[in-house]
């Protein structure tokens, strides 16, 4: 949540600006694995992956391959941004992938200022496309493992 409203402050309303539901976050813990970043005690950062595609991706845009997987949300907390955590998440994500067994990691992204695009193209991911969605603009990334 605190990533969310950090968003909403610097970029204003958006659809970033989204507060998690106890149903949400339920979906999640049933349809996806939900990972933690600890340092000590603090939870720094999320990541959820899901074999399930989410709504807003449009398979045609991406390669081919036999088990995908999709990386549906991710946060760092907003006062420890910049900081690695976010790179270090995605390589995880990437190991506990390919021992899933995994080929891909796929993921859209909003075409905004307030957007994770270029985080992602640093973590190694490749742009495969852009679309809207309800009117939002994503850009949708993959990592072939």
């Amino acid at each position: 949540m605190a990533a969310a409203e950090h968003l909403t402050a610097k970029y204003g309303d958006g659809p970033w600006s989204g507060k998690r539901t106890e149903a949400g976050v339920r979906y999640d813990m049933r349809n996806a694995s939900v990972y933690v970043a600890r340092r000590r005690t603090k939870i720094v950062a999320t990541l959820t992956l899901a074999t399930k595609k989410p709504w807003a991706i449009d398979r045609t845009y991406f390669t081919h391959v036999n088990r995908p997987l999709y990386l549906t949300s991710m946060a760092v907390a907003p006062d420890l941004q910049r900081q690695g955590i976010g790179r270090h998440c995605v390589a995880a994500a990437a190991k506990l992938v390919k021992q899933w067994p995994g080929d891909a990691i796929r993921l859209d992204a909003y075409d905004a200022d307030a957007g994770a695009g270029d985080f992602y193209r640093k973590c190694g991911f490749r742009e495969v496309g852009r679309a809207s969605y309800r009117t939002v603009p994503l850009i949708y990334f993959e990592m072939l493992l």
